[in-house]
């Protein structure tokens, strides 16, 4: 079956973003050659590719013979690799990944996975848009739930875009969390549900605002909220979600949206 099928290789991290890929990429009549990351990657992701190759972070070389021997020429990279596994000693183990680290002026995530990138394209894999298939979880402009920001939430959401959208420019994150125009929180390394969970710690009733980057790439980098972090606004007391009108990946929309609109909290694309 699969000589009469078009293939197409994925690199998936963690979390729901591979299988929503690997589901529309199925509905699209593809066979998914899929990488997995040890470590990050789900085990139940295997029930929905084609094929499925557990590697070290540390094995960059043999996710390129992988995709070479299984005549790959596409690749799609979705989910995250945990950011503090760039500390882990794993990286330390690859010759590949220690000359892709040394070569780079600094280890913001753009920069390490545009390296990466470029990488995959030298051995020439050709590197799609993230969001290939994807487009209907791309919402558009306007309030997602039953409830609408009051005045005070709207201030607070155009108050937190122009921070947010300094950090993206500066790669240095790409949320922020915000009460009555005071800055709560600002995400660093730690990821949106890190941040969610220190704001709330030390305030109930805060905005949060998560943006793209000003150059986002999207063949490796897309922001992306669902149902976890929905369920963090709520164990953080939040009244707002704002994101970014198509430029956010939204998973798990629709019960995302009912526990929102069941707990009082707004979600909008701006």
């Amino acid at each position: 079956m699969q000589n009469f099928m078009e293939k197409i290789g994925l690199i998936a991290g963690n979390r729901k973003f591979p299988f929503i890929f690997a589901q529309a990429a199925k509905k699209n009549n593809l066979y998914i050659v899929t990488v997995a990351i040890k470590g990050d990657t789900s085990p139940k992701l295997k029930k929905l590719v084609d094929k499925i190759y557990w590697i070290g972070l540390h094995e960059f070389r043999r996710m390129l013979e992988i995709f070479k021997q299984e005549d790959i020429k596409k690749v799609v990279m979705a989910g995250q690799i945990s950011p503090r596994r760039l500390f882990s000693k794993d990286i330390g183990r690859s010759k590949e990944v220690r000359e892709i680290l040394a070569s780079i002026k600094d280890k913001k995530a753009d920069t390490i996975f545009g390296a990466i990138a470029e990488k995959l394209q030298e051995s020439g894999l050709e590197l799609l848009d993230s969001t290939t298939f994807l487009k209907d979880y791309l919402p558009k402009k306007g309030t997602l739930t039953e409830r609408e920001p009051d005045i005070g939430v709207w201030d607070d959401i155009y108050f937190g875009l122009d921070l947010a959208r300094a950090i993206a420019y500066l790669d240095i994150g790409q949320t922020v969390a915000i009460k009555e125009k005071a800055v709560v929180a600002v995400e660093a390394l730690e990821g949106t549900d890190n941040v969610i969970r220190r704001a709330g710690r030390l305030t109930a009733g805060i905005t949060v605002i998560k943006v793209s980057k000003p150059r986002q790439d999207v063949r490796f980098d897309i922001p992306v909220v669902g149902l976890n972090t929905v369920k963090n606004l709520v164990k953080a007391g939040a009244k707002c979600l704002a994101i970014e009108a198509g430029k956010t990946l939204f998973i798990d929309k629709q019960q995302s949206i009912e526990l929102a609109d069941k707990k009082g909290i707004s979600i909008v694309a701006v």
